[in-house]
């Protein structure tokens, strides 16, 4: 690779760069627009009046004994589903997070919303570290003799590149590796929960922004995936979460394995994106539409409601390896999330890769 000479670098004029955000923004535009609004206002106007009407108050049922895990759970959608889950009293919940003191301060939160919640514990968990994600299941392990549903809730969303310790792209060694990582290391323990208690889950958040594909469904060779756009990235990695958990549902059939969008809402995912000033004005513009689109939230309550009902629905009401918009409305997904032969890919891929560094 060549590198830039000073008098390559200094002809990069404030015009052309700005030129290059304004082509970077149509750019991200179209990909959004074809590969995700268009095919939520669609799914939307065909699914009117299909989704349940789900009070987390009142519709969760008995929670007693039960051990949850929340990836995560220390901001936005995670925290809230914490939250949600900690009112109906389970034995336990645990907030796996990476920074101490958030997750600290996201279960001082719980205890002040809820006053009688259940004990919440904060697991140390960094996804983009499998050292650190073998710690955290190891410590879980050693803690509990049962998991009843581990929620794969953390993501990160359009970031800048970069790559995990290990070396995958940041976005798919976060949302798709780590936690695949997570799930293989607590599955003992879930099969266990399974075999006596008759049910035991695993819901992975998965986005409609799946959609937003590269070329050929997945790239899994991680230098080529660098030249791709960050949007598209993202895209491979919310896809690869709907995948996995079909698969897991295949291999694990006594494992209730869902995957669904938790709806739309401006979490801290967000947060990366505003560095671009015709993004963040695209964003505002396209939060003045929230109302014309069921499933999009103002708010992490309501965004959060997905998972929490996919977390506590009777069994017999989950189909094993769905994905599922808010709330409860079982959908296809995309052309790639209903390709066999990808997500069997997708899976020998992740294990080879597991086993390449000793899991």
């Amino acid at each position: 690779m060549s590198s830039s000479s000073p008098a390559s670098e200094a002809s990069q004029s404030p015009v052309s760069s700005r030129l290059s955000q304004i082509i970077d923004f149509l750019h991200t535009l179209w990909l959004v627009g074809t590969g995700f609004i268009i095919p939520e206002i669609a799914d939307a106007i065909t699914a009117l009046g299909m989704g349940l009407t789900f009070d987390p108050a009142k519709d969760i049922g008995s929670l007693e004994g039960k051990v949850i895990l929340v990836t995560g759970g220390n901001a936005g959608l995670g925290k809230q589903t914490v939250t949600y889950l900690a009112a109906h009293k389970p034995a336990r919940i645990y907030l796996a997070a990476r920074t101490a003191s958030k997750a600290s301060s996201a279960i001082s939160d719980v205890k002040t919303a809820v006053p009688n919640a259940c004990e919440v514990i904060h697991l140390p968990l960094d996804l983009t570290s499998f050292v650190s994600i073998a710690e955290a299941a190891a410590t879980f392990n050693r803690s509990e003799t049962r998991l009843d549903v581990l929620i794969n809730n953390a993501g990160i969303m359009a970031c800048p590149y970069s790559t995990t310790k290990e070396g995958y792209e940041i976005q798919f060694g976060t949302n798709h590796m780590g936690h695949a990582l997570l799930t293989k290391l607590l599955m003992p323990t879930l099969l266990k929960t399974s075999e006596t208690h008759g049910d035991a889950r695993v819901v992975t958040l998965s986005s409609a922004g799946h959609a937003i594909g590269v070329p050929g469904g997945l790239i899994l060779d991680q230098q080529k995936l660098e030249q791709q756009g960050t949007w598209k990235r993202y895209g491979q990695s919310k896809l690869c979460n709907l995948l996995f958990a079909r698969e897991l549902s295949e291999r694990y059939p006594q494992i209730t394995s869902v995957s669904l969008h938790p709806g739309v809402i401006f979490t801290d995912l967000f947060q990366s994106l505003r560095a671009n000033v015709f993004l963040k004005a695209g964003l505002w513009f396209y939060g003045l539409f929230f109302f014309l689109i069921p499933g999009h939230y103002k708010s992490t309550e309501g965004g959060a409601l997905n998972q929490t009902w996919a977390a506590t629905a009777r069994k017999e009401d989950l189909v094993n390896g769905a994905y599922y918009k808010p709330v409860g409305v079982k959908s296809d997904g995309s052309k790639a999330a209903r390709d066999p032969g990808l997500q069997k890919k997708l899976w020998e891929y992740t294990e080879a890769e597991l086993a390449k560094h000793g899991y």
